[in-house]
């Protein structure tokens, strides 16, 4: 079944992607701590710029990144990073360093994998961070949208929460996007800790609703609806793979009629068996009906961050290329699958590995 998404064909738009949102240095401890670690690896990772790199690197699409980064030896780094990944640039604004990090700097997440009973641990620092800065009138977006033409745009919550100013600069880059028929997704992505600093959860809804009502394709879990949009339905708790999907389905029913802007929207299912040991799924609706992925029980995972941003990227590829709504859901599902058996916040699998689990082949070597 086809889906209500009026997608612009490719070859009238430059970019197939734009992700808005910031890239940070991740340093990976490996098998240890964080707190006994004596070396890390390091790997570029974002929520947002995720996807955005998804779609180049697993699935060959034209993306391209809004960001900022100070003008340093470690935003040169994430920029070398973001380069291998194929990610265009030309939208990120580069910001004088100060020589100390005193009003401003690139951001940095310490993060642990986990393993078995332990449990992934985050550790970020990224105040005063050049893409937490941006305000709007920054980024010409008449350019990006209306000149070049860009098919879909993405953002999400996590930007939107990073200072006082870019709930505006999201706002303001979605209604663009929407003025220049570009789709728009939005990932909901809710962080107490972020948003505390902003105005708390009161400030949480406040933009979210407003930065809802330009989002055609919303992502979030039951957590970020109740949050973000404060929407609730009773007897759904945090770990959505534990309660009746029935429940799930009344409250995007309830998110759907509050905002008849969204087309689609979708989340993963996650049962957390330990660190290392996760049920995996999706669900997405589309026009009226819901579509279940494939579901991956007792999925190994090696490091789970970026699951969820690899599902998102499979999730628009799936409808940027067939518009079908139970393909892209299974695209996303076994995309995020894929990326949580390799390190690091981004994808290492390519189109044909994701095409091979969608279709149930096993993990046989190939030779």
């Amino acid at each position: 079944m086809k889906n209500t998404l009026s997608i612009k064909p490719s070859d009238q738009c430059h970019f197939d992607l734009v992700s808005l949102g910031e890239v940070m240095i991740r340093l990976d401890p490996g098998a240890t701590r964080i707190r006994t670690a004596r070396q890390f690896q390091v790997w570029e990772g974002g929520g947002e710029y995720n996807v955005a790199r998804g779609l180049r690197r697993c699935f060959g699409m034209r993306t391209a990144l809004v960001s900022a980064f100070a003008d340093n030896e470690i935003g040169r780094l994430a920029e070398d990073l973001i380069l291998q990944g194929g990610v265009d640039m030309s939208f990120v604004k580069w910001m004088p360093y100060d020589g100390l990090g005193r009003t401003i700097r690139n951001g940095l997440n310490f993060t642990e994998r986990g393993y078995g009973i332990r449990g992934a641990v985050g550790c970020p620092d990224r105040g005063l961070t050049a893409a937490s800065q941006l305000k709007p009138g920054d980024i010409d977006w008449d350019h990006l949208f209306g000149k070049l033409g860009v098919r879909w745009f993405h953002t999400g919550g996590i930007y939107a929460a990073l200072s006082d100013t870019t709930p505006e600069v999201v706002i303001e880059a979605v209604q663009f996007a929407k003025k220049h028929g570009t789709i728009v997704s939005y990932d909901l992505n809710y962080r107490p800790s972020l948003w505390n600093g902003i105005g708390g959860h009161a400030k949480a809804q406040q933009v979210n609703r407003e930065i809802a009502k330009s989002v055609d394709v919303m992502i979030g879990n039951e957590e970020d609806f109740t949050a973000c949009l404060g929407l609730e339905v009773e007897g759904v708790g945090e770990n959505l793979s534990n309660i009746d999907v029935d429940k799930f389905k009344q409250m995007i029913d309830r998110a759907v009629t509050e905002f008849p802007n969204f087309l689609v929207t979708g989340t993963t299912l996650r049962k957390v068996h330990s660190a290392t040991i996760n049920d995996w799924s999706a669900i997405v609706w589309s026009d009226g009906i819901f579509y279940q992925s494939q579901a991956f029980e007792k999925l190994e995972i090696f490091d789970r961050v970026g699951g969820g941003d690899s599902f998102a990227s499979g999730l628009i590829y799936g409808f940027l290329t067939t518009g079908d709504p139970s393909q892209a859901v299974n695209y996303g599902a076994a995309h995020g699958a894929l990326a949580m058996t390799t390190p690091g916040d981004t994808t290492m699998a390519n189109l044909s590995e994701v095409e091979k689990v969608m279709s149930g082949a096993g993990a046989r070597v190939v030779r």
